[in-house]
């Protein structure tokens, strides 16, 4: 790491509370490189400058190395197997779900949860827990009006029954919103909460070093109550889930021991 990347991660870490040593270094520098360019930076001492006095530049480089790609029910095939557990497994299990959405981008996915335990009248023991570390992007979670293509995975019954259409785009149901409760969270740096029954948490670990990834993976152990479920990406398998206390319940999904 060159020392301009050692300044520039010292000063993330004190000025936006970010740290940046926890994420793959090559991929973290390259997108580093790509948006402070795009800014108009010549180095990075000049680009912490630059996203100090112009919330612009700032809000351009949190959305870029925050990532929020996402849609509803994305990789529609594993939500179906995790609606499927939910049903058959946690609810008779449990009764009422405790919920946690970690790094839930622009909220697609907690509606989506919203969606599922609505339709399959499961009781949630509290409101749905959607966290992430970028609060603009939190914001627009809590509008909760998405694109068509952030919506395609959606069965059109539900589509109609969860969602109205204004100007082409969809405008999540009063009903679902309220069962979800947006909060700012870093996983990196905050404290978990605990008493979860089911955590998501999905296309997000992959960007972390390992060491990073299996810290976060026993904190979401730790929060969870045994028999809970933890489900994560599709590029995200556990290789070796018994070393943090879990076991493989489905495809990216599995079970606290």
């Amino acid at each position: 790491m060159s020392l301009d990347f050692d300044y520039f991660y010292d000063w993330a870490y004190k000025n936006l509370n970010i740290n940046l040593d926890a994420y793959k270094e090559t991929q973290l520098q390259r997108r580093i490189g790509t948006v402070m360019k795009s800014s108009g930076a010549t180095n990075l001492r000049e680009y912490a400058k630059l996203i100090s006095s112009d919330e612009k530049v700032k809000r351009d480089f949190l959305d870029y190395i925050t990532i929020n790609v996402t849609e509803f029910f994305r990789n529609k095939e594993i939500f179906e197997e995790f609606e499927k557990i939910m049903v058959e497994i946690l609810e008779p299990r449990f009764k009422s779900i405790n919920i946690w959405s970690a790094a839930c981008s622009i909220g697609a996915e907690p509606y989506s949860l919203a969606i599922i335990m609505d339709k399959n009248k499961i009781p949630l023991k509290s409101k749905i827990l959607a966290t992430d570390i970028d609060e603009p992007i939190l914001e627009r979670a809590r509008r909760g009006i998405y694109k068509e293509n952030e919506v395609k995975n959606i069965d059109k019954d539900d589509l109609k029954n969860y969602f109205t259409i204004e100007d082409k785009e969809y405008h999540v149901s009063d009903k679902i919103k309220r069962m979800v409760n947006f909060k700012k969270h870093d996983l990196i740096v905050d404290k978990y909460e605990k008493g979860f029954h089911a955590i998501i948490c999905r296309n997000v670990t992959i960007y972390f070093k390992n060491e990073t990834r299996e810290q976060i993976y026993r904190k979401f152990q730790e929060s969870l109550v045994p028999g809970g479920i933890f489900f994560t990406g599709a590029t995200e398998s556990i290789y070796n889930p018994s070393d943090f206390g879990l076991r493989k319940l489905s495809t990216f999904i599995y079970e606290k021991v």
